[in-house]
C-alpha cells in the first residue's frame, strides 16, 4: 500500500500541477525548490537523529545487558500475551515498547523515535518475512502514532508566541482528542488482527488509562497558569529519573555500562545511515503535493461542501493541519501557525488547530522512518489502522473545540 500511496502523491501533485499552469494558479519553480529542499531537509534530519539514536540505543543496550528488561517483560507479559500474542512474554523488545511509550506520553518526541526503532528492530528479529509487517509491529506503530501526549509542551510554546492570553487552554480538549485517537486506533488493529479484547488485562489496563487521565485533567486544572512550567519540569526530571534507574539497576548488577552503550551507540549510527533513504523518498513526494495547490483544491472543495450541511464552516479553517499532520509535521506545524497568524490564536480555529497538531504523530513519516529502519517495504493494513486514528482526531478534535471554545 506504501508503494501505491507514495507514487499517487507524485502522480497526483504533477498532473494537479499541470492543470493549475493552465489558470496560472502553479509555479513550476516552486515545485522544483521544494523537490530539492526535501533532499537537503532529509539529510538534516537523518543527521539530527544520528546523535539521539547513538544516545539512547546506548542506553537501551544497557538496559538489555543488565537484565532490566526481563523485569519488564514480566510485568507486561499480561498484556502484551494478548495484544500482540506472536511476541514472547520475556522478549527484549518489550522493554524498547515499554520506554517508547513512555517517552510518548511525556512528550519527549526526540527520546521516543529512537526507542521506537529500537522497537522495531527487535521485533523484526520475529519477523518470519522480512518485508513485511507483523501484526506486533504493526500494532506497536499504530499506537505509536496514535499515543498519548501529557505534555504537548511544544504546543503551549507556539500558542503563547502567537499571542494566546491563555496558551495551556488546550490542554484538557486536547488530553481528550489524543486519547480518543489511541484508543480508535487500539480498537481498529485489534479487530483485524482478531485479538480478544475481553479480557481481565485488557480492562485493568482501560481502567488504569481514564484513571490516569482523569487524574492528569484534575491536576491541569488545579495547575491553572503554571501548567507549561510545572509539566515541563515534571518531564525532565521523569526523564532523567528513569536514566537513573536504569544505571543504578545495571551497576548492582555489575554490568560494563560504558562498553555496554558503545555498543549500542555504533548500532545506532548505523541505523540512522539506513533510515536516509527512506526519508528523502517521502519528504520527496511530501513536498510536490504540497507544492502543487492540490492540497489547496480539496480545502476549498471541503468547504463549499460544509457550507450546504451547516452555516457554521470556521472548523474548516483548520482542516489543513489534520490533512498535512499524517504527511508532514513540519507542514502541520506551519499550518498551524498560519491559522493562529490569520484568525488569531484564540480564536475557534486557533484553538481546534492547537488541539489537532498536539492529537496525534506523523503517521506516514513514523511509518517511513520505523519501517525504513527495518527494511519493511509491505505494510499490510499499518496504514489503514493509522488512518482511522488520524480521522478520529480529527473529527474529536472539532467537536471539543465547539465544545470549550465556540
Amino acid at each position: 500500500m506504501l508503494n501505491f500511496i507514495w507514487g499517487g502523491l507524485i502522480i497526483t501533485a504533477i498532473l494537479g500541477s499541470s492543470v493549475g499552469l493552465l489558470f496560472g494558479n502553479c509555479s513550476v519553480n516552486d515545485m522544483v525548490t521544494a523537490m530539492f529542499g526535501s533532499a537537503e531537509t532529509s539529510v538534516k534530519i537523518a543527521i539530527g537523529l544520528a546523535g539521539l539514536l547513538c544516545l539512547w540505543m546506548g542506553i537501551a543496550q544497557i538496559t538489555q545487558s543488565s537484565g532490566l528488561i526481563n523485569v519488564l517483560a514480566k510485568i507486561l507479559s499480561p498484556l502484551f500475551r494478548i495484544i500482540m500474542p506472536s511476541v514472547p512474554s520475556n522478549h527484549k523488545s518489550l522493554s524498547s515498547i515499554t520506554m517508547n511509550m513512555a517517552a510518548n506520553m511525556l512528550g519527549l518526541d526526540n527520546a521516543a523515535t529512537p526507542l521506537g526503532i529500537k522497537a522495531m528492530r527487535d521485533l523484526q528479529e520475529l519477523n518470519d518475512n522480512k518485508t513485511v509487517a507483523s501484526d506486533a509491529q504493526i500494532m506497536f506503530l499504530v499506537i505509536n502514532t496514535s499515543a498519548v501526549t501529557l505534555f504537548p509542551i511544544s504546543i503551549f510554546m507556539y500558542r503563547m508566541q502567537m499571542g494566546s492570553a491563555s496558551p495551556t487552554d488546550v490542554f484538557i480538549p486536547l488530553l481528550l482528542a489524543t486519547s480518543c485517537s489511541t484508543l480508535a486506533g487500539f480498537i481498529v488493529t485489534a479487530l483485524i488482527q482478531k485479538i480478544p479484547l475481553f479480557k481481565l488485562p485488557v480492562f485493568v489496563l482501560f481502567a488504569l488509562f481514564f484513571s490516569f487521565i482523569a487524574a492528569v485533567i484534575c491536576w491541569g486544572m488545579w495547575a491553572g497558569s503554571k501548567l507549561t512550567e510545572q509539566s515541563t519540569i515534571i518531564g525532565n526530571f521523569l526523564l532523567l529519573l528513569l536514566i537513573a534507574v536504569i544505571f543504578i539497576w545495571a551497576m548492582v548488577k555489575r554490568v560494563n555500562v560504558f562498553d555496554s552503550f558503545i555498543t549500542g551507540a555504533k548500532e545506532g549510527f548505523k541505523i540512522s545511515i539506513d533510515i536516509l533513504p527512506y526519508l528523502v523518498a517521502m519528504l520527496f513526494a511530501i513536498a510536490l503535493f504540497r507544492s502543487s495547490g492540490v492540497l489547496e483544491l480539496i480545502i476549498d472543495g471541503v468547504k463549499y461542501i460544509c457550507s450546504i450541511f451547516s452555516p457554521d464552516v470556521r472548523f474548516v479553517d483548520a482542516l489543513p493541519v489534520s490533512i498535512i499532520k499524517p504527511l508532514s509535521g513540519s507542514g502541520a506545524r506551519a499550518m498551524m501557525i498560519d491559522v493562529m497568524q490569520t484568525y488569531g490564536a484564540d480564536s475557534l480555529q486557533g484553538h481546534i488547530a492547537s488541539v489537532m497538531q498536539g492529537s496525534t504523530e506523523t503517521t506516514f513519516y513514523v511509518l517511513a522512518v520505523y519501517f525504513g529502519a527495518v527494511g519493511i517495504v509491505r505494510v499490510r493494513h499499518a496504514v489503514v489502522c493509522g488512518l482511522v486514528a488520524d480521522f478520529t482526531s480529527m473529527v474529536a478534535s472539532i467537536i471539543l473545540g465547539y465544545m470549550f471554545f465556540a
